[in-house]
């Protein structure tokens, strides 16, 4: 196979890889510029940011995309600009970042679909280079002038004075080019033709051993490594100046001229740890790495002799290095070699530990795990039937295994939903500076866990409740401040684990819903009889209708009455509920309330006549059984029934259903917690806790109402899904709805929202 062939086959197999690691960095470098604006002059912050534009140039490079290397070029120099204090970060600053960050993110996108990158993005393009170039007038260096041209290097160079003999110092410069050096347009030689201006090189040695065999070397790669000495009367920052063409496509290793022991051993206890004692003389600028080969050649010899000298003593012979610069060299070595999770304050996280997983193989193994859960419960039936205790104890124990084993496995499909959270940073930015909005963003609870599919597709109606908070809850400065309010607008995500469900809550403290105001579009839709005024659950209730709004005006952000009743609908399609509470002049609070996973859960299995159903196990409160079966009953088979004093919808489901069986004489009631509210529900036979592995509806059945899915049962036999929200309004009575209490009523509303 030529090899050409053999490249293309490897971009073809690892472009996903990429575009998946680009879109992580990117993300990141999204987020660490929210974070900067709030600490501007934080070096982790800063040095963490350029490495993520670095890392995105550098992994495109290897595929050959150009127009991401040479954009990305421009933001990288400014970051770097950045993070040297060359220039300072400001609002303005960031917004061009940000700007850029998001053509680098077109210009992933279009490696899969070229359609999307338009004109008017290399237009924004042009403009956004135009801004960087401007920015990096102000940069003093070689950068200021030129970017990464050669020709333009050494046409400086010819400008440098050649230093003068009474100054001179000799330095050891060993530079290692990157392989991707060529790639990225840039010229070593014309780099070291620059530095040859700054003085003297009396001698200058190539590291052949760093070069491949023939049949090893890539035409395209750079191998090329420089060892020389330079005699000059500049400083340490201007040599390293020379190389900022380059400074992130190799690696230079300068050891100033008069450098003491002292100085070494410092740098040396600050560095990170090595395996190697080598590496870390290099690292630490007290050798160069030819120098430390030579060593390492001779130190086999001598043992090849038998009289093997230690590398130390070579090293002090040879280069001159001291011997307590050695000793703090070994130090270093020894504390890599103890156990990582010794250290005081707990274990580290091993990265070598972590493996990534494509989703789709995750996928494959949850569905054969439901095929498992579906089998095993088929053959604890069987061997009940055969009565044999020694067979049921050995299902038992299979049963067992295979639920620890759903558990891990779910697990590894359960993601933090900060991560969602942290996008909406941007989202509040852009979005208020739009309104004219001062608003901050407060996350609590993003290290709540919850399935990865269903964070991917809580997403979308997330964004579109936020930005509806923004544009109609929040008001502005100027209003505030009439209200008595602080100028400042609080919008808080909060996400926590109630009851075996996720709760997402969406609180803003703005102007909250104004009722009159949805009660009077409400009549002139004729959504509520004109002059007939419901209760506040209904009046909230309405914002989900479609097409209702109560915008004066349509703009780019609201205003046309398409989104709410979206919003619900894609919520109750992940068997989830959403509910609005407001308090007009204070705030409102949306809640979202998602089970934690859509693949297998575990069930409360009841039968009706010769049907089965199943709730969600985590919304059963409590069986009232044996009892006689409750009196009138309306169409929809609904009643109710005293409970401890209090009044409790009932629902029949054979009435429901239409069900052809004849109703036992004395039934069983369950109780259900449907959010704030409870419903029962009326059973003939009460069969127990049950793995439930969740099957879609077939198209005929999806119209069915209060059912959200079904499961396959150890018989063959197939098993409806409750979807409580759904059937618990179907439960509740014009008459009951106003005689239950309402949990999350207030008695006060000085402390909303919570």
């Amino acid at each position: 196979m030529k090899r050409d062939e053999i490249d293309a086959g490897f971009i073809k197999d690892a472009l996903p890889a990429f575009l998946s690691e680009a879109h992580e960095q990117l993300e990141g470098i999204e987020q660490l510029l929210l974070q900067i604006e709030n600490a501007p002059t934080d070096r982790e912050l800063l040095d963490a940011l350029f490495r993520c534009a670095h890392t995105v140039k550098g992994t495109a490079g290897i595929f050959g995309l150009d127009a991401v290397v040479a954009f990305t070029h421009h933001v990288e120099t400014v970051l770097d600009a950045l993070r040297e204090g060359q220039l300072q970060f400001t609002p303005a600053l960031g917004t061009l970042l940000l700007r850029c960050n998001d053509q680098i993110r077109v210009l992933v996108d279009s490696i899969q679909d070229p359609r999307v990158d338009t004109a008017q993005d290399s237009a924004d393009r042009v403009a956004l280079i135009a801004e960087l170039q401007g920015l990096r007038q102000d940069i003093p260096g070689p950068d200021a002038v030129s970017d990464t041209n050669a020709n333009d290097a050494s046409g400086q160079a010819a400008n440098v004075p050649e230093a003068p003999c009474d100054c001179e110092r000799s330095w050891n410069v060993y530079v290692q080019f990157g392989p991707d050096c060529f790639r990225n347009g840039t010229d070593p030689l014309a780099v070291v033709s620059y530095v040859q201006h700054m003085g003297k090189v009396p001698r200058i040695v190539c590291d052949v051993d760093a070069i491949p065999l023939l049949d090893a070397l890539d035409a395209e790669s750079c191998y090329l490594s420089l060892d020389f000495r330079l005699d000059t009367c500049a400083p340490r920052q201007e040599i390293e100046s020379a190389f900022s063409f380059v400074r992130d496509d190799c690696t230079l290793s300068l050891i100033e001229p008069g450098a003491s022991a002292d100085h070494f051993v410092k740098l040396i206890d600050s560095m990170p740890q090595s395996p190697r004692l080598g590496d870390i003389l290099v690292a630490a600028g007290a050798i160069t790495p030819t120098q430390l080969r030579a060593a390492l050649l001779r130190q086999g010899e001598s043992a090849r002799e038998g009289t093997p000298i230690p590398l130390g003593q070579i090293l002090h012979v040879t280069s001159g290095l001291e011997p307590t610069v050695v000793d703090a060299a070994l130090v270093k070595q020894t504390q890599q070699r103890q156990p990582r999770d010794a250290a005081p304050g707990g274990s580290l996280v091993d990265d070598s530990r972590l493996l990534r997983v494509h989703a789709d193989r995750l996928d494959a193994v949850i569905n054969l795990l439901g095929e498992l859960v579906i089998a095993g419960a088929g053959a604890a039936l069987l061997a009940r039937q055969t009565r044999s205790s020694a067979l049921v104890e050995a299902n038992m124990q299979v049963a067992r295994l295979i639920e620890e084993i759903r558990n891990g496995t779910l697990q590894l499909r359960m993601v933090p939903i900060g991560d969602t959270f942290a996008r909406f940073r941007r989202v509040v930015r852009d979005t208020a500076a739009k309104l004219g909005k001062d608003v901050s963003l407060e996350v609590v609870g993003g290290d709540t866990e919850l399935d990865k599919s269903m964070v991917e597709r809580i997403a979308d109606p997330l964004m579109h409740l936020v930005r509806n908070a923004l544009d109609h809850g929040l008001e502005s400065p100027q209003v505030r401040e009439a209200a008595g309010k602080p100028r400042q607008g609080k919008l808080t995500l909060m996400a926590a684990h109630e009851s075996g469900a996720v709760v997402i809550r969406i609180i803003d403290d703005g102007q909250g819903v104004r009722r009159q105001r949805v009660l009077e579009r409400a009549w002139e839709r004729g959504l509520v009889e004109h002059g007939v005024t419901p209760p506040d659950e209904q009046i909230l209730s309405l914002l989900f209708a479609p097409g209702f709004s109560t915008a004066e005006q349509v703009t780019d952000l609201s205003g046309r009455g398409v989104g709410m009743d979206v919003v619900r609908r894609n919520i109750e399609s992940l068997r989830g509920t959403v509910a609005i509470r407001s308090v007009e002049g204070e705030g409102s609070a949306i809640e979202i309330r998602l089970p934690l996973t859509l693949a297998i859960i575990d069930g409360f299995l009841i039968g009706v006549g010769a049907s089965r159903f199943i709730f969600p196990l985590e919304t059963v409160v409590e069986v009232i059984e044996s009892r006689a079966a409750p009196g009138k009953r309306d169409a929809r088979g609904r009643t109710c029934v005293e409970l401890r004093g209090r009044v409790l919808p009932v629902l029949d489901l054979r009435a429901l259903y239409g069900l052809e069986s004849t109703p036992p004489e004395r039934v069983s009631v369950v109780v259900i917690q449907s959010g704030s509210r409870q419903y029962g529900v009326i059973v003939d036979t009460l069969l127990g806790q049950h793995q439930t592995v969740i099957k879609p509806m077939g198209r005929m059945f999806r119209s069915l109402r209060g059912i959200s899915g079904s499961s396959i049962l150890g018989n063959g036999e197939v098993a409806l899904i409750f979807d409580v929200n759904a059937l618990g309004h179907l439960a509740a009575t014009e008459n009951t709805r106003h005689e239950l209490p309402d949990p999350t009523r207030r008695a006060s509303n000085s402390n909303f929202p919570q």
